[in-house]
């Protein structure tokens, strides 16, 4: 399969809908954040999600050779299961509670947390032999992007619609998963 930038983009934002959720509630609930930690906020978020698909494309390279001939199938399912799992989430409204002021703590937990899913890509990009550093560059810059202007939405709008986001995050997974199962 070849390397297809229009979807590693939309992959990228599917990812980024998590952290871009979370910072338009922050954006919401931390009136007072100051340039500095707006920023600290886009760069965990995205640096984190630039990370884990490294990490994941790692372990994918491992089991890659034995599973090759499968990968359309892996990537489907990774694709589906995730993509599903954030449309769960969004409907059931099972947010954590977040607090009101600046950590780096807090930060770096949800920075995690959001990026959990790429790391499950990074397996789908090495199944597909898909250039794992621009793909994760996109990824990283994409939610980067997104972080920053989620708490920017978040100061304006508040967070009320934030689930709305997963939802669409989760629909485009699917899509790109029935893509890559297809072969298109």
């Amino acid at each position: 399969m070849s390397f297809n930038l229009i979807s590693t983009f939309l992959v990228a934002v599917a990812l980024a809908m998590d952290a871009f959720s979370v910072s338009m509630t922050k954006g919401f609930t931390q009136k007072q954040l100051t340039t500095s930690q707006i920023l600290y906020y886009g760069l965990f978020f995205g640096g984190f999600q630039a990370l884990m698909p490294i990490l994941g494309y790692f372990c994918g390279n491992v089991i890659a050779g034995i599973v090759e001939s499968l990968a359309p199938i892996i990537g489907f399912i990774l694709l589906l299961a995730i993509g599903l799992n954030m449309i769960r989430e969004s409907l059931t409204g099972d947010d954590e509670e977040i607090t009101d002021h600046f950590s780096f703590r807090e930060v770096t937990l949800l920075a995690i947390a959001t990026s959990i899913d790429a790391f499950a890509v990074g397996i789908t990009i090495a199944l597909l032999k898909d250039p794992i550093l621009i793909s994760s560059l996109i990824i990283g810059v994409v939610a980067f992007a997104f972080s920053i202007a989620g708490i920017f939405i978040g100061k304006k709008l508040g967070d009320y619609v934030g689930d709305k986001f997963q939802i669409l995050g989760g629909a485009i997974l699917i899509l790109i998963g029935i893509k890559i199962l297809l072969g298109f």
